[in-house]
Order: structure tokens, then sequence, then C-alpha cells
């Protein structure tokens, strides 16, 4: 009698077993054909803009490449910068009709070789025609292309505004063209460049710029540029939303003496200022003259530097061409504006008694 109730059991449990299975096998949430696709509704018309952007201005956005005689062409940088003696990669962008591109001076200086990548993928050898370390900008000239894209089309850096929608298309970390988008977060800041001295105006975005952007164009909404990316604020070394552009203001009065002349002058009246640390310390509003260079416009102006032996200031510039003048940025950006072989009228305070001069400007780079 047992034995039969436990054969029966096990029976009825084995049917139990199969029957399980077989609502498994055959249950709507395990069929093996592709399910139908839901179509999607139309683009927004911000990712329509997007879009149009990205396919009109990326064709003429290139991949710079640049290596000393040393550097192992097999080796490549993870950052897209290089350290001494490794290949750099940085972005560029078509600059006009001729074959030249724009790109960051930090990209290609030190290079014995420089190629370009297009975006169809074709690789073009280029010369460094010209390198303005002040303004971290360079311009290569395209050896041989079989066929060069449109140049971006220029916008202006003057009509900026904070929250305006900004754009950056370049090779982040040697991912060719990548589109990041964000909006202008502030203007008019300063930064130093290798040379020692400071661009004014400059473009901050939040706007991820990577290492590898440098050089990459920045882009207002319709695709007009606004800025060259230069340069990023990150303990990591990636992207933490500070980013910094050369406007395109400065980069459009540039590039032409490049290509010219393939240096940019250095217009200046031949002082040495004392640094803004020291002015805040000492309470003075404007550029405090340390000392003039002998035989500058500055000396021949009869500009009168520190005296040492007594402690006492001379000369402080308060004001040049009519605007106010609180650091030396704002100096060299009035001086920069007028341009070296003119003259700029600047106002010098000496003690409590305030005079206006006219003084020339000179290219004070070349030796």
């Amino acid at each position: 009698m047992n034995r039969r109730f436990a054969l029966s059991l096990a029976a009825i449990a084995a049917v139990l077993v199969a029957l399980t299975l077989s609502n498994i096998r055959y249950s709507p949430w395990t069929n093996t054909t592709a399910r139908t696709v839901d179509q999607r509704g139309p683009l927004s018309d911000a990712e329509r803009a997007n879009i149009e952007l990205f396919e009109r201005v990326s064709p003429s956005v290139v991949q710079v490449a640049a290596r000393t005689g040393a550097a192992n062409p097999l080796a490549e940088d993870e950052g897209g910068e290089a350290g001494a003696g490794a290949a750099a990669s940085g972005t560029g962008f078509v600059w006009d009709n001729d074959g030249h591109v724009v790109t960051n001076n930090h990209v290609v200086q030190n290079g014995s070789e420089v190629a370009v990548r297009f975006a169809s993928g074709e690789v073009a050898r280029a010369e460094v025609i010209g390198v303005a370390p002040n303004y971290d900008v360079a311009v290569l000239r395209i050896r041989s292309a079989r066929k060069l894209p449109p140049p971006v089309a220029l916008g202006s850096s003057s009509e900026l505004k904070v929250g305006q929608f900004a754009f950056a298309i370049g090779n982040p970390f040697g991912l060719d063209q990548s589109l990041t988008s964000g909006i202008i977060s502030a203007l008019k800041r300063r930064l130093p460049t290798s040379s020692g001295r400071e661009i004014a105006n400059v473009i901050q975005t939040d706007t991820a710029i990577n290492p590898g952007n440098s050089g990459g164009p920045l882009l207002d909404s319709a695709g007009r540029l606004i800025g060259v990316n230069t340069a990023i604020i990150s303990p990591s070394g990636s992207s933490a939303g500070i980013g910094f552009a050369i406007p395109v203001d400065i980069v459009n009065r540039v590039v032409p003496e490049l290509i010219k002349n393939g240096r940019v002058p250095t217009p200046g009246i031949g002082i040495v200022a004392a640094s803004e640390a020291v002015a805040t310390r000492l309470g003075v509003e404007g550029v405090i003259v340390v000392r003039t260079a002998p035989g500058s416009p500055a000396e021949r102006a009869g500009i009168r530097g520190v005296d040492f032996s007594s402690g006492a200031l001379g000369d402080v510039i308060v004001q040049a061409d009519g605007k106010p003048v609180h650091r030396l940025s704002d100096l060299t950006d009035q001086i920069e504006q007028v341009g070296a072989g003119k003259s700029i009228r600047i106002s010098l305070r000496r003690g409590s008694q305030t005079r206006d001069i006219n003084i020339d400007i000179v290219d004070i780079g070349r030796s």
C-alpha cells in the first residue's frame, strides 16, 4: 500500500514538472522571435540643430599629430598631449581655401614632423609656417591633399554672452570627431601662456574639453568659430567643466600675420611691471612701473620706475587708450589692439599727480 502510494506521488510530481517546463518553454517572455521596433517620433528642434551643426562643421576639423625626430612613430600618448620626446596629438581646423590649418602652438612646438588626418581618413603632411606663443596659436600649411574641406565659418567673440550655447569638435584622448556641448560660463578670463605673457578676454566654457581637444574649434549654435580651445583646469587631468578658449577676434588678428610673416609682433612700450600681487599688497590700483628698458619708448617718454634706494614708487599706469587699467593684462590688451607702429595715450599717476602722454608702441619681440 505504502509502495503504491509512493509511486503515485512520484508520477504526479513528474507530471507537474513536465507541465511547468512546458509552460516556461512556451510562455510569452521566452519568445525567441525578434521584437517589433517601436517607431520614434520626430527629432526635437535642438537635436536637429546639433546634428546639422556637426555634419556641416566636422569635415573641416582635423586631427594634428606632431613628433620629434627621436620619437617612436608607433608610440601614442594616451592623454593626447605630448611630453618631452613624445608624439603630440591635438586638433586643428581648416582656416581658408589655401590649405592653412589653425591649431595650438603647444600641440606642434618642438615637432620636427607634422601630419593631419581629415574626417574622411585621408592623412596629409603639413608644415608649420608660423607660431605665436603669446597667444598659443600656430598655423600649418597642408602640403598635399586630394580635396580640402571648406573653412570653418567665423563668428565674433565680442558678441558673446554668458549662458549662450557652445560646442566643441575635436579628438579627446585620440577619439576623433567627438562633439561636446555646454554653455559660455564666463568671459574676460586671463590665461598665462608659455611665453610668460597673459591672453586677455579668454572664454571660459563648461563644454567638455579634454587632452586632445587642444587647437580645436569652439562654436556657437550657428556653427561659427568663436574660439580656439586651449586649456582646462582639472586636478585629474580630465574635464572638470572649466575649459578655456582663445577668442576668435584675437585669432582673426593673429593668423593673417602668421600666414604673411611667420610671426606676430609683440607690441610693447618697454616697461617692466610689478606683479599684481605686489600692487595688491601696496594697495595700488594700476600697473606699477618697476623700470624702463634702455632706449625704449617708455624711457624716451620720461616714464619713471621704482627708486630702489628709497623704495619710493615712480609712475603707475592707470589708463590706456581711454580705458581703465587695473592690471597688466588690461594694459597689454589695449596695446595689442592698437598695434606696433602706432601710438597710444596713457595716464600716469605719480604721487598725487596724474598726467597723460602719447607713447609709441614698438615690436619688443624682435631681438
